[in-house]
């Protein structure tokens, strides 16, 4: 998935968390809402000072609209989850089991 797109799903992931729908940002920021839209479908980009006001109306810093490797395809996160789990120590592996049971089941 390219960089675009991944930004544009954490952008929406982060705006729906702090509960603002696109016309509301998209009015604290001096943009259009279809900016909003287009921006989270991957199409387009803003400027930095856009940027910035994204992250101080919506209380993140700056870097966590770029923390988007969560928001990959499903093969892209198998593919890095079995990586991790090759490295990872036999308590690591436990860990990571007990927690990921816990928030399954």
């Amino acid at each position: 998935m390219d960089t675009l797109k991944l930004f544009g799903k954490r952008l929406k992931e982060i705006r729906k968390n702090k509960n603002y729908t696109q016309e509301n940002l998209a009015e604290r920021i001096g943009l259009e809402p279809k900016q909003i839209c287009r921006m989270e479908n991957g199409v387009c980009f803003t400027s930095f000072d856009k940027l910035q006001k994204i992250a101080q109306t919506l209380n993140v810093e700056l870097y966590e609209i770029f923390k988007f490797n969560h928001k990959q395809p499903k093969d892209a996160l198998i593919k890095e989850m079995n990586e991790i789990f090759k490295n990872a120590s036999n308590e690591k592996i436990e860990l990571i089991y007990k927690i990921i049971t816990t928030l399954l089941f």
